[in-house]
């Protein structure tokens, strides 16, 4: 689904310029779960932005799903730290946002909305959050509000779902709880993630493959498979190898931010 042959990202800041990928490459297969680990500042959301075509590498080539990005990526769906949901519209209506944006969908909407309405109501129901479907995102909790952005970068069926710490400013309970949702989700739908994170365990209990990234410039230093079968409980996490896991992905990341 994702390739990048050997890319380099620079740019020019104010004391000069930044390289902020250098010779990256990356492999991702079609329904796969990635995650991307590293320090900060080593380009991790600039990899995003390069997949999804938001910004173009300096050097080097990005595919998705098998053709050279050139502009923005219309299969993916993107999903943050901040839900940035819009206050003025209902959590339905924030939900059906990208139908409004994203061919074919836009100019199906007009003449299908009763199934598009469907759609959205399922996805919401698969969430726990169809009872809530006319609230305002103000009326909802930080992780209520994350669900419902999660349904929204997912209402149009893309075949790859970019996700940049999409669950960092929740609490820890809520955050697992989100988990356990994006897993479901995936197992369902069977589309293709890439998983930008800080939090190791949550790489360990979601990803097939944990890409670890250098410090700036970044690049691809090392590959990991995750073992743990399939569908994975919470309960894993305390699995001593599960543990072992953490420890070596910390350990990695502390030897490459000296590096």
């Amino acid at each position: 689904m994702i390739r990048l042959h050997d890319v380099t990202l620079s740019y020019r800041g104010r004391a000069g310029e930044v390289t902020a990928l250098a010779h990256t490459s990356l492999a991702v297969g079609k329904g796969e779960f990635a995650a991307v680990v590293g320090p900060s500042g080593c380009g991790k959301s600039t990899l995003m932005k390069l997949v999804t075509g938001l910004i173009r590498p300096t050097k080097g080539k990005v595919e998705v799903d098998g053709a050279e990005v050139t502009g923005p990526v219309k299969i993916a769906g993107m999903a943050f730290q901040a839900a940035n949901l819009l206050p003025w519209r209902s959590v339905l209506d924030n939900v059906m946002l990208p139908l409004e944006i994203v061919a074919p969908h836009r100019g199906r909407l007009g003449r299908e909305r009763d199934a598009y309405r469907t759609r959205a109501l399922d996805l919401l129901g698969v969430v726990g959050l169809r009872d809530f479907a006319d609230r305002y995102p103000w009326e909802m909790s930080g992780g209520m509000q994350q669900r419902a952005s999660l349904c929204r970068s997912l209402i149009h069926e893309p075949e790859l779902l970019m996700l940049d710490e999409p669950f960092a400013a929740l609490d820890a309970f809520t955050r697992e709880e989100l988990w356990v949702v994006l897993r479901d989700l995936w197992q369902r739908l069977g589309f293709t993630v890439v998983l930008v994170t800080h939090d190791l365990r949550e790489a360990g209990f979601l990803a097939d493959t944990i890409h670890v990234m250098s410090a700036r410039p970044g690049q691809i230093v090392e590959t990991r498979r995750v073992a743990f079968p399939r569908p994975r409980p919470l309960d894993v996490l305390y699995d001593p190898a599960f543990t072992d896991l953490v420890h070596s992905l910390r350990n990695k990341i502390a030897e490459v931010r000296q590096a």
